[in-house]
């Protein structure tokens, strides 16, 4: 429910925060005294439209917050939390109007688009009037209320999963047909295609290591010529080892006649001979490694050459090949088996759609007694409103071949206001007065039902005597118990039923300048308002015992 309003800077308001409670709350004051004003600035803070005439006069910016509490597994919650606005405590909508005509949106302090503002909106409040063109008067909204007033929800969802499974049944059965026609059409392409690639056989990763085994042969066959070279001088027939090695034995036979003079390059000597072995050595290992048949990097490069080449032919990387080669089988397959697999997913269709057409046939024989009972419900409403020779009806078109999503069923409010006259849409053939307790009936008849938890009436017992004016304050007062109810008034008989009374009256702040103000009354200033309701600008004491009647047999 709205549990505060805070306008800041909007037409006459220049400050206003006031706190609401559960149940009926009546807003009341003489004509002109801002109570379309407060509505405004409500609808401002639930998405409704801006307008930078809205702005006091003189300021650069109005704000209207709105908070409301709300159960953790309301819808609005939900929405929020799909675009990711944090949705803990209560919901807090703010609503920023500047005087060059831009706005700003914000739902728990974030920022957001006016339309996720609009939704949410329209998921706490309901806003009614004479000339609403919003809410109950939507047609698109009335099926919905008619499964709300039957429960008929979870069956709506199953006609939701059945619509589901029969559009995927017929997709299927769609791209199937397209699959097998374009592989008709491509038949000896993919059959030539496939025995090439299949004949190919390229594997995944092949490219990246051909490539690599060819970069590698071609590296070592530029240094196998030197490697071969270099391992000649050190182990041919010119290699100078042996004759080192000669020279090394025979200066060891006379090192011990001048140890002095022969043992330090002799120790030179040997290690000079060792090292010319271990490069030898080296030089031996080295050969063997790069030893490769030159074919080998032929029959590399022609694989390799042979991959890049599919590549460009088929218009893919080479790492795709193996996938294409993949595919175009499957549409082989396809091609050639396809009519059997077509038939399959045709009889998959076919049984999707009379699953869904059996549970929609279902769905729409409970609607129709369900508009029945709302017929009669709102029906009982009628008299005591002064409509006592008009008719509520639902108007359904059911076609079993327009399937959707939510059934195959079609519906729309209409009214007859009397006997003998033509019934049509509700908007198009009540009054303003008429349209207004339509809608009260209807929302009586609904309850809680597919309703926001706020409900605002503005003058909707505008033109109507005391008895019908009771009526409908009996009726506000009953939807009260279910949900919060605000109702703008000049009926004391609605005014006598509310549990909170708000006071509008307009005032000078300045010499120059008026302001709208607006105050919660207690129930002796209450009495007197009602009196005024009653007798106008003279209250007598006959009007103010009038007011005390009704506050008592309201309450009784």
């Amino acid at each position: 429910m709205l549990v505060t309003l805070a306008i800041r800077d909007i037409v006459l308001i220049d400050r206003l925060d006031l706190d609401f409670s559960a149940g009926m709350s009546v807003l009341t004051g003489e004509t002109g005294a801002g109570k379309s004003i407060l509505l405004d600035s409500l609808s401002l803070a639930i998405g409704g439209r801006g307008d930078a005439d809205l702005v006091r006069h003189g300021e650069s910016q109005g704000q209207v917050t709105a908070v409301f509490d709300v159960a953790g597994n309301h819808a609005v919650r939900q929405l929020l939390r799909e675009n990711d606005v944090e949705d803990d405590g209560d919901i807090i909508l703010r609503r920023i109007q500047t005087s060059d005509g831009r706005t700003r949106a914000f739902i728990n302090d974030q920022p957001v688009s006016v339309g996720l503002m609009r939704q949410a909106g329209s998921l706490l409040v309901e806003i009614h009037g004479q000339h609403d063109d919003r809410a109950l008067v939507d047609p698109e909204s009335h099926r919905d209320l008619v499964d709300s007033f039957a429960g008929l929800q979870d069956d709506v969802s199953k006609v939701g999963e059945a619509y589901t499974a029969y559009r995927a049944a017929e997709k299927a059965v769609k791209d199937h047909t397209a699959r097998i026609e374009a592989a008709r059409k491509e038949a000896d392409y993919l059959k030539a295609s496939v025995e090439e690639l299949t004949q190919l056989n390229p594997q995944s990763g092949e490219e990246e290591e051909l490539a690599a085994r060819r970069t590698t042969m071609m590296q070592v066959e530029k240094i196998a010529g030197d490697l071969n070279d270099a391992f000649e001088t050190l182990n041919g027939n010119a290699s100078p080892i042996p004759e080192l090695s000669s020279l090394l034995r025979r200066m060891e036979r006379k090192a011990d006649q001048v140890p002095h003079l022969l043992n330090a390059p002799v120790a030179a000597l040997a290690g000079a001979l060792d090292q010319l072995e271990d490069a030898r050595g080296g030089l031996e290992t080295a050969l063997r490694e790069t030893d490769f048949d030159p074919r080998e990097l032929e029959s590399v490069e022609e694989r390799l050459f042979a991959l890049r080449a599919a590549g460009r032919k088929f218009s893919v990387p080479v790492e795709e090949l193996p996938a294409l080669a993949q595919r175009m089988s499957e549409d082989l397959a396809d091609l050639d088996a396809g009519e059997d697999r077509l038939a399959a997913l045709e009889d998959a269709a076919v049984k999707a759609r009379e699953t869904y057409d059996a549970k929609a046939a279902k769905l729409s024989a409970k609607r129709e007694k369900s508009a029945k009972a709302l017929e009669k419900a709102v029906g009982v409403e009628l008299p005591a409103l002064k409509l006592e020779r008009a008719r509520f009806i639902v108007e359904i078109q059911s076609d079993p071949e327009v399937r959707g999503r939510s059934g195959i069923d079609q519906m729309e409010f209409h009214v007859q206001t009397n006997p003998g006259t033509r019934p049509g849409q509700m908007m198009k053939v009540a009054s303003g007065g008429e349209l207004s307790r339509f809608l009260l009936a209807l929302k009586v008849s609904l309850a809680d039902k597919g309703s926001a938890p706020t409900l605002v009436f503005d003058e909707i017992d505008t033109g109507v005597g005391g008895a019908v004016a009771e009526a409908i304050g009996v009726r506000l007062a009953r939807l009260a118990a279910n949900v919060q109810v605000l109702t703008v008034t000049h009926a004391p008989q609605v005014a006598a039923r509310a549990a909170g009374h708000f006071l509008i009256a307009k005032e000078e702040a300045s010499k120059q300048r008026v302001a709208t103000r607006v105050r919660r009354i207690d129930e002796d200033h209450r009495r007197e308002e009602i009196a005024r309701m009653l007798a106008g600008s003279t209250i007598t004491e006959e009007a103010r015992a009038a007011a005390n009647k009704l506050i008592t047999e309201a309450a009784s």
